[in-house]
């Protein structure tokens, strides 16, 4: 089957490639005239170079300013203005983005296009190793371009973007970037620099970061009576050196990163030591005309333990994994004006040591998958979109029954996504996909009790393959002063795999559950039944004054998702809230203010024996002065965030009840580009 998939890959995959029109160089803050990113090149849409604005679904783009200003320790931080967007909250340093209601084993997450190849899948408690500080922009894709990432993209995908391989010859011999913040809520000095260099023909690039926060301050309640949250606290420091070797119009890159965090557990003693040496490396090669062959690939090395307060490791979670794929892109073919196909392979290797081991046993992951993409253009304001897969996935572990067991699956999955350019103003998009996915390794062969997320987990090695039908309609309107993008989606779930709490509580030395609160570990079951979610999401930019001086713009934003179990079964449990929202912001070219107001929904369509949370308001606010006019890279900014210091608590997180999420804060940035 893997010879098959790898000689005629014909259906679905993973892979990026070369990152068209994206160079090298460190970006100095945008000029004032740029009031979004719409219009730029989005790598991780299409396997060809495609603007913003050119794909059926929405994808979404936060740059390196985003990042740097919103501040945290996780992915899930920078995205946490992207309409559909949100976060597992767990703690600050373990938080991984959900998108649509969706998160774990339906949202791929990625660096340049691999794998991040942790175990954050595995448990809410699991940070994801790849720091905000490191990346240069963030990409949020959905719809038909989800599909050349695997079946774990059934919500979307978040790439992160950086030049740790770099991908093209800097314009200038070196340049560079250097950031410094302070973050007032816990303390927290921040760090990052970044270097590109061009030696004759090869490109250079390293990088590195620091962050050292301390347990962060909250309003004063019952749960927290002196105003701060023990144990909350996230340092993290890594690197990366890389280079790519350019001849003729191909070029062969690799980069070694290394990544390492400590970070609390709230609401517990322990806390979690991390981490993670990755290899990625990254090769295109010009075959004559339009036809070219990338091929990416990564290894890592993952470790975690977990440390109880006196020093001693409970448990030691392990993880190695390989991800190669190569991609074929063939040009125009007959009627398709761009034609893709390439397959992945993953070998994942998992095993814990210590207390919890008998939470997961040791599993082994292998995945051979192919794929086909391409563009079919009907005419000028109509075009398609389509893509395939066809993946083959075997998992072995030891569920309860201490019965070895190694199961197949052959997910077999679909998209077309259609945008009909109906005037220069307004652009419509359809989308239709059908993704099957196979069960994830803690779905199936989960045995016992995890004490970060506090349960205790059974998995089903009797799991079928999980399918998402999901239909989204999407409408742009970009005219003059007015910008806006909107989204209306629905997906129906055949056996929606999902962990189930019964009400009962379990002894995590003995095994026993027992009805009530009696035990520290909540019992949870894997299991399956129909769902459906449904939901909308949209953005809105309005420049309400253009001057020689700068641009005054309206923001707004908002977004809902309603997800239930079919047959009256009740709610889907850990879903987000909506909220709604939005500011007033000024750009111009020495001086940027802004301020913006969101409101979070109370969320009372809970699951099975959650709880409910309360609404609250999030009041932000910053400015950004660039004081040298002949270097507009020195930059020197001040962000407030919860400036109202409500209490806030995360709707989708497994431990909201006794994790408040950061009152007031205030960040100080300094940014050096040249």
């Amino acid at each position: 089957m893997r010879n098959i998939l790898f000689a005629g890959a014909a259906l679905a995959a993973l892979t990026p490639t070369v990152v068209y029109g994206q160079g090298v160089s460190a970006p100095a803050p945008q000029p004032a005239h740029e009031n979004s990113t719409h219009g730029e090149i989005i790598v991780t849409a299409s396997p060809y170079a495609v603007s913003q604005d050119s794909t059926a679904a929405i994808v979404a783009k936060v740059d390196r300013n985003q990042i740097v200003e919103n501040g945290g320790a996780s992915i899930a931080n920078a995205l946490s203005n992207v309409p559909g967007v949100a976060a597992t909250g767990f703690a600050a340093g373990a938080s991984r983005p959900i998108i649509r209601g969706m998160d774990a084993n339906r949202v791929r997450l990625l660096e340049n296009g691999t794998s991040a190849s942790d175990v954050s899948d595995i448990g809410p408690d699991h940070g994801v190793p790849i720091d905000p500080l490191s990346a240069r922009s963030i990409e949020v894709v959905r719809g038909a371009g989800t599909l050349r990432y695997g079946s774990q993209a059934i919500g979307g995908v978040v790439n992160v973007l950086n030049d740790r391989v770099p991908m093209s010859l800097p314009d200038k011999p070196i340049s560079f970037e250097l950031n410094g913040n302070y973050d007032t809520v816990s303390n927290a000095p921040e760090a990052s620099a970044l270097v590109d260099a061009a030696v004759s023909n090869f490109a250079l690039h390293a990088d590195g970061f620091y962050r050292h926060a301390d347990d962060y301050d909250t309003p004063v309640t019952e749960s927290t009576p002196d105003g701060k949250l023990d144990n909350s606290f996230a340092h993290a420091h890594g690197g990366s050196l890389g280079g790519s070797y350019f001849f003729g119009g191909s070029h062969m890159g690799v980069g070694v990163t290394q990544y390492d965090a400590t970070y609390g557990i709230p609401a517990e003693d322990s806390h979690i030591d991390m981490k993670q040496t990755k290899v990625m490396t990254r090769s295109s090669f010009d075959l004559g005309g339009d036809r070219k062959l990338t091929l990416d690939g990564s290894y890592a090395n993952y470790k975690h333990s977990e440390i109880e307060a006196d020093g001693e490791i409970a448990t030691t979670f392990r993880n190695k994994e390989w991800d190669v794929h190569p991609e074929l892109l063939l040009g125009a073919i007959g009627p398709l004006t761009n034609v893709a196909i390439g397959s992945e392979y993953i070998h994942r290797k998992f095993s814990a040591v210590g207390e919890d081991a008998s939470y997961l046993f040791p599993t082994l992951t292998e995945s051979e998958a192919g794929y086909i993409f391409t563009d079919l253009p009907l005419n000028d304001a109509l075009k398609l979109q389509a893509s395939g897969r066809i993946e083959h996935v075997s998992v072995e572990g030891t569920p309860v029954s201490d019965v070895f067991t190694k199961t197949n699956f052959t997910p077999i999955s679909g998209a077309i996504g259609a945008l009909w350019t109906a005037t220069p103003a307004l652009k419509l998009g359809l989308t239709f996909s059908s993704t099957g996915r196979a069960p994830a390794q803690t779905e199936l062969f989960a045995r016992g009790g995890h004490d970060g997320p506090q349960t205790f987990e059974f998995g089903d090695p009797t799991l079928k393959i999980e399918r998402a039908n999901s239909l989204e309609a999407s409408l742009r309107f970009n005219q003059d002063r007015f910008h806006f993008d909107g989204s209306l989606y629905s997906t129906w779930f055949n056996n929606y795999i999902y962990g189930n709490l019964t009400g009962r509580t379990c002894d995590d030395a003995t095994g026993e559950c027992v009805v009530g609160n009696a035990n520290e570990l909540k019992e949870l079951f894997y299991r399956q039944q129909n769902a459906h979610f449904r939901g909308l999401e949209g953005e809105a930019f309005f420049d309400v004054v253009r001057s020689d001086a700068g641009t005054l713009q309206l923001h707004a934003l908002g977004d809902y998702v309603r997800a239930t179990f079919n047959n009256d079964n009740g709610n889907v449990p850990r879903i987000p809230p909506y909220r709604i929202g939005g500011g007033l912001n000024w750009k111009g070219d020495s001086l940027d203010a802004g301020m913006d107001l969101t409101y979070f929904g109370k969320q009372d369509k809970f699951g099975a024996y959650d709880t409910p949370t309360n609404s609250y308001y999030n009041l932000n606010a910053r400015i950004a002065w660039r004081p040298f006019e002949q270097h507009r890279g020195v930059e020197l900014a001040l962000v407030g965030q919860n400036l109202t210091n409500d209490v806030q608590r995360d709707a989708a997180a497994l431990n909201r009840t006794e994790v408040i999420m950061p009152g007031r804060n205030v960040r100080f940035v300094v940014r050096v580009a040249m």
